[in-house]
């Protein structure tokens, strides 16, 4: 089998809400012509991104197309879920032409694209190319580490020290793996923090990438697809920080779902997530939430203190559930103290 009769599969990379999702519903509404399907591989038992995709399904991108793998990093379970995902898209009646894959905000790329090489894939799929997101409002101000000050202050006191963080080594792998980078949220952004953007990541790549500015999720499709970098065979580019570990763990984060009674006041809701970011470095909230006195279901999405919310679709004969996932690094998951800001 060639290049030319395998599938080809977009890996979508980046730290937490730099806008993957919503690059995916862009392209699933600007197919080019083929017909899709959707790997989503979320952190935490709750999917949220699957959901939102579902929702956009259509008969270029059926709902049977859109697939989720929840708890648990696919390239950390290769064997017992992404490669019988992968062969059941590949042995579904109509196949897809291109299967789009969108990682957790905390995955690895590079050992994803080694599960490319596994015997009973790997004559069947090609990594048309590897695409990172990176907020450029976040990574200007330096918020992709917790703490950039007291790290510049470690590694002043102590050149032995290894003062990489967790946060940026996810952030770095991503950058190294990828084949364009796009900066999303480039309107927040502005000129400036654009400019800021990308001195940051140029610094980070060790080869020249294309970097581009995104607003909104909406880029050309043809910029990002059709690549045909065959990435699996080009993993000596891809440099990790894991290289030469047979494994990698994510202990280092830590997840929690928080089950909340209906809202009444949606911008209340906000500030109190906001209020985790400050006083317990909470990185990621995501969730739906039911508003007292409203038929349609909330969505809200939070990175650090940024947070959006928005009615997304009527919660019919679905129980009015709220449930929000809450991200932080593993030392900051305090459960407890997270229910009663929520109010939980």
């Amino acid at each position: 089998m060639t290049d030319l009769t395998k599938i080809p599969v977009t890996v979508i990379t980046g730290f937490l809400g730099a806008g993957k999702t919503t690059l995916i519903r862009h392209l699933m509404q600007n197919p080019q012509g083929k017909r899709l399907a959707v790997l989503v591989n979320e952190f935490g038992t709750v999917g949220v991104d699957g959901d939102i995709l579902k929702s956009c399904a259509d008969e270029n991108c059926p709902e049977e197309n859109i697939v989720e793998l929840a708890n648990g990093c696919i390239c950390c379970t290769v064997a017992d879920d992404f490669i019988p995902t992968i062969e059941a898209l590949m042995a579904m009646p109509k196949r897809p032409d291109h299967i789009l894959i969108e990682t957790s905000g905390l995955a690895l790329p590079k050992p994803l694209l080694k599960a490319f090489d596994w015997p009973a894939i790997r004559s069947r799929i090609t990594v048309d190319g590897v695409i990172a997101l990176a907020d450029a409002e976040a990574v200007a101000a330096g918020r992709f580490a917790p703490d950039e000050a007291a790290v510049q202050a470690q590694r002043e006191a102590d050149e032995s020290l290894d003062h990489e963080t967790p946060l940026s080594e996810v952030f770095e792998d991503q950058i190294a793996c990828a084949d364009i980078v796009l900066l999303s949220k480039a309107d927040l952004a502005g000129d400036a923090g654009l400019a800021a953007a990308r001195a940051v990541i140029e610094a980070e790549t060790p080869r020249k990438l294309p970097i581009l500015p995104m607003t909104e999720g909406v880029i050309d499709p043809r910029v990002v697809l059709g690549l045909n970098a065959r990435a699996e065979d080009d993993l000596h580019a891809r440099p990790s920080h894991h290289d030469g570990h047979d494994d990698h763990e994510h202990d280092d984060f830590d997840s929690v779902v928080i089950e909340l009674p209906e809202v009444t006041d949606p911008d209340a809701l906000a500030e109190a997530i906001r209020r985790l970011a400050r006083e317990q470095d909470i990185l990621r909230v995501k969730g739906h939430v039911a508003v007292a006195g409203k038929p349609m279901r909330l969505l809200v999405q939070a990175v650090g203190e940024r947070v959006r919310h928005q009615f997304d679709r009527p919660w019919g004969t679905e129980p009015r559930l709220s449930r929000l996932v809450v991200i932080a690094e593993h030392d900051h998951i305090d459960e407890t103290a997270i229910r009663a800001v929520l109010g939980a």
